[in-house]
């Protein structure tokens, strides 16, 4: 890679973490954190201003949309404010997606149309994954968090508490392509999947983190956007949990649940008016595969057309992947922060690509 590129860039740094440093978990934090300590030496010696430096993190699958850096560009020079905002592309997995198996194809398009629906409210807006921060600002922060495996969405926490509330997240419109998790055989592609969207519900640690920074009597956020934030917070992961579960049997909990039920006329249509609603939904289902098919990389030659069927009929894994995946992740999480089982390790993602030419 330094053969490769480094007349392309101003210079090309490598540089080695070392292992088991006081006060980190095994993780992008971490590592990410050193090298921005290693980047900041390199500035002074050189005397850059870091408000002359915006950082990019990007993990080795990702590949950046050719207009990327123009557009990030472009965004930090016309904000005034531009050391309290980050800013946050379009994550889209997409890169082997001919490849991974259905369960997989199901998830990664499903996360890349909750990062596009993302991107269009700035209210709910946070650090996710690849997104860049101006070096003046992260110098201020220390860089990012070394004691969390999450330390993408965290960041957005640090980020409001340290500038006291004046922070916020700009959408740059263009994707940064990233792969589906995809490993050597099918089931370890199973467990992959699993283990990553577990570390993603993790999220739900920073709750208590936000908490703790709101209700206090030395607090330096405002109370009202700060206070709306933290429900936001926990309804997402709540809703993670939950939603898909509820879907799929909350229409028969209270005839589970209470025999009395059985005579209340309002508990027995529950069921039948939640499957009106489950029919509605599904118009929303065929237009979600009419944009998959339209985001999807040219189909490389090594499938035949038969393949396209296939891409189809994926969508009827989606109310299993909803609970296993999404559901079962986000409870794992949780339980494991209700128990004090706290994940001290970045659990690395499986994925992998086939090369050969497209069609």
């Amino acid at each position: 890679l330094e053969r490769e590129f480094r007349g392309k860039f101003k210079d090309f740094l490598l540089v080695e973490h070392p292992n088991d440093l006081p006060n980190e978990v095994r993780g992008k934090g971490g590592n990410i954190t050193y090298a921005g300590f290693f980047l900041k030496d390199w500035l002074d010696k050189r005397k850059i201003k870091y408000s002359d430096v915006i950082v990019t993190t990007l993990d080795a699958d990702n590949r950046t949309h050719p207009t990327y850096f123009d557009y990030l560009t472009y965004e930090y020079v016309v904000h005034l404010d531009r050391k309290n905002l980050s800013y946050q592309p379009i994550c889209l997995f997409i890169n082997n997606i001919w490849d991974a198996p259905a369960p997989m194809r199901v998830v990664a398009t499903g996360n890349a149309f909750w990062n596009i629906i993302s991107s269009m409210r700035p209210h709910t807006l946070r650090n996710f994954a690849s997104h860049s921060q101006p070096m003046d600002a992260l110098v201020e922060m220390n860089f990012w968090s070394t004691r969390t495996i999450v330390e993408d969405g965290h960041q957005y926490w640090r980020s409001y508490f340290h500038f006291k509330g004046n922070y916020g997240v700009v959408s740059i419109f263009v994707p940064i392509y990233q792969d589906a998790v995809l490993s050597s055989t099918y089931l370890r592609t199973l467990k992959a999947q699993f283990i990553q969207l577990r570390r993603w519900a993790y999220g739900a640690s920073d709750i208590a983190y936000v908490a703790t920074r709101i209700f206090t009597d030395r607090r330096e956020v405002p109370l009202g956007p700060s206070l709306a934030r933290l429900i936001r917070l926990i309804d997402g992961h709540v809703t993670l949990a939950s939603i898909a579960i509820l879907i799929a049997i909350g229409g028969w909990v209270p005839l589970f649940v209470n025999g009395q039920a059985a005579h209340s006329i309002a508990a027995h249509q529950l069921p039948e008016v939640i499957s009106h609603i489950q029919q509605i939904a599904l118009v929303g289902l065929f237009i979600t595969v009419f944009f998959a098919f339209k985001m999807l990389p040219p189909r490389p030659l090594r499938y035949k057309r038969h393949r396209n069927v296939w891409m189809i009929l994926q969508w009827f894994l989606m109310p299993v992947t909803a609970i296993v995946y999404s559901s079962a992740s986000a409870f794992t999480s949780q339980t494991a922060l209700l128990l004090g089982r706290y994940f001290d390790k970045f659990d690395v993602t499986e994925k992998a690509t086939v090369k050969s030419k497209s069609k």
